[in-house]
């Protein structure tokens, strides 16, 4: 257990040593071996799992704009750990919103004091693979509870998962989300993929070979559409486009860094700045419920932000910044992820004509 004190708001967050040594150890995190457990285990101790949680849970009740600012300054520090942490609290929230009390019962302190890694494996209820005709992960209906056979895309943390927020369709159409423990026979998380940034997330299927699971591990369903039930709905969105924006920073704190050195970059640095606040600024708008804020285009704008800005950072950085090891690389690649991760349809072929050159 580390000595130092608890984040209890974003403003305690600012002079932690937490970022910091976030930002040191962030260099480290490139293949699916390097799996940021010491990161996470920083995290967990400053109580950064507890910011998304209301204090009848046992988190610090923080407001969604304060969740907001706290991602933004954690993705500026460390993308990879940040993302890890997206994907627990997907798990933590969709199992502390349960009407089912058993899951919370069991996971609930364990998750967001790190002594238990949870993560989520949905993907195929939202965006990805749901045009498929025959549910990638099946559940069916027995004596005792449910037979799940099948598989989950797109886990992160899967071979590191204690448990698993998963969602299964059911033969009739109908889906559940459970809590499926990794001791249950039949689970069987594959290793990580090696993408093109984030790696060490080890993002990767999750199989499901005749997985019995009973009610106590029930979080919601069997119901049509159970992915807008429960705390936790929602996926993608602001979230995503946080992370984006918070690399988007990291970037330009590069930029404004340099032009201390060559004035040549001082406009740019300035004008790359006053965008990104204008953005954040929008983005925390919407985080605190305002209406005349589209999380759409918010997120074709954060896209749009993180590519350019991290470009931008390796141009100023020269040759030098080409060279692996360096951050504003890492960066580029990263930037990359939020093209394909949770990104919504119009955005995806706005920015595709865009490319194009093609006039909407």
């Amino acid at each position: 257990m580390s000595d130092s004190p608890l984040i209890h708001s974003p403003n305690d967050a600012l002079g932690h040593p937490l970022l910091q040594s976030l930002r040191d150890g962030a260099p480290r995190w490139n293949h699916v071996q390097d799996w940021p457990a010491e990161a996470l285990r920083q995290c967990a101790d400053a109580g950064v799992f507890r910011w998304f949680l209301p204090q009848q849970s046992g988190g610090l009740g923080w407001s969604d704009e304060e969740q907001t600012r706290g991602y933004l300054l954690l993705a500026a520090a460390d993308l990879t750990t940040t993302f890890i942490i997206t994907q627990l609290m997907g798990s933590i929230r969709r199992i502390a919103g349960s009407e089912n009390p058993a899951p919370a019962e069991r996971w609930l302190e364990k998750l967001v004091s790190g002594d238990a890694f949870g993560t989520v494996g949905i993907s195929h209820l939202t965006t990805s693979r749901r045009h498929l005709a025959k549910p990638v992960l099946l559940a069916s209906e027995t004596e005792d509870g449910f037979l799940l056979d099948g598989m989950s895309p797109w886990v992160t943390g899967a071979p590191h998962g204690d448990v698993y927020v998963i969602g299964a369709t059911l033969e009739d159409g109908r889906e559940l989300l459970a809590a499926v423990p990794r001791s249950l026979d039949g689970v069987q998380p594959s290793p990580g993929t090696e993408l093109v940034a984030l790696s060490a997330s080890c993002t990767d299927k999750l199989v499901f070979d005749r997985v019995a699971i009973d009610e106590s591990m029930l979080i919601a369903g069997p119901i049509e559409n159970v992915m807008q039930t429960g705390t936790g709905a929602g996926t993608g969105g602001l979230q995503t486009s946080t992370l984006a924006v918070g690399l988007s920073n990291a970037a330009i704190d590069f930029l404004i860094r340099e032009a201390l050195k060559r004035p040549d970059l001082q406009k740019i640095a300035d004008e790359m700045q006053s965008e990104v606040l204008s953005l954040e600024n929008d983005l925390l708008r919407a985080a605190a419920g305002d209406s005349t804020c589209d999380a759409a285009e918010i997120r074709g704008r954060a896209n749009r932000m993180v590519l350019r800005s991290t470009q931008a950072a390796l141009t100023a950085a020269k040759g030098a910044g080409f060279v692996h090891g360096h951050p504003v690389g890492k960066w580029c690649r990263e930037a990359l992820f939020f093209l394909v991760w949770s990104c919504p349809q119009p955005v995806t072929q706005a920015y595709l004509c865009e490319l194009a050159g093609i006039q909407e």
